[in-house]
């Protein structure tokens, strides 16, 4: 679940690293708004983030070659302090059946699988499968946009099902400054909350931004900061 009408996360997976159990590995943030990246582009994404004993490096790229079909590829590789490190990968597909507009709605559906190589090996070794259902609501002349996802993960290893939910916002502060705040989890565990700020150093082409969370009443070794670059080029094919 990514987070951005940009679009967002569009995001949807730092979710395995930062063990949320969420279905989403979008940056900067988990939730995910009802847009797509933009029609006949692609959009690439890169980010860190770190706490006191680990380190997590994602990168993801998302197409929509169609208009309302958007692909996204992602590497998740983490790293925990005196420990070697893992790579995950993530596959998921998204449409919107309701555009949002400014001062509207919108909503679509998004589903994926994310891969873990190292404990699972061979040629069809994916793990958990996710779904999640993002719908977003535009108000403030667009200025201010407020996104909801309710979904599910299984995981393959033990079979067990959670069902999955973010609340996230965004508030576009001047041209240039967007301040994001969300909270998400499943209904398994204490829910995570972020926030942060994307600056456009190109409007609508180059973003970069920083965030912070952690899970509520978590220690705070558990806090995370993430920094994070973005190109949307306008068109590509």
């Amino acid at each position: 679940m990514r987070l951005g009408h940009n679009p967002p996360m569009k995001n949807a997976l730092a979710c395995a690293a930062l063990a949320a159990c969420t279905p989403a590995f979008a940056a900067p943030l988990v939730t995910d708004d009802a847009g797509l990246t933009t029609a006949g582009s692609c959009q690439l994404e890169s980010w860190t983030r770190t706490t006191k004993s680990s380190t997590e490096v994602t990168t993801q790229l998302s197409c929509n070659p169609t208009g309302n079909f958007e692909v996204t590829l992602g590497q998740i590789r983490a790293r925990n302090r005196g420990e070697a490190g893992t790579t995950d990968h993530v596959l998921q597909v998204k449409t919107v059946f309701k555009e949002l507009t400014p001062d509207g709605w919108g909503w679509g559906l998004a589903a994926g699988r994310i891969r873990h190589p190292a404990s699972a090996p061979g040629p069809n070794a994916f793990g958990n499968t996710f779904f999640y259902v993002p719908l977003s609501f535009s108000t403030h002349k667009d200025k201010v946009n407020v996104h909801v996802n309710l979904g599910g993960m299984k995981d393959k290893d033990t079979q067990e099902k959670r069902m999955t939910w973010g609340v996230g916002a965004e508030i576009k502060a001047s041209p240039h400054i967007l301040l994001m705040a969300e909270t998400f989890g499943d209904n398994k565990t204490r829910p995570y909350w972020q926030a942060g700020a994307r600056y456009s150093v190109i409007p609508d082409l180059f973003q970069i931004d920083a965030t912070m969370g952690q899970q509520f009443t978590g220690p705070r070794s558990g806090r995370w900061i993430s920094f994070g670059l973005r190109f949307t080029p306008d068109r590509i094919f």
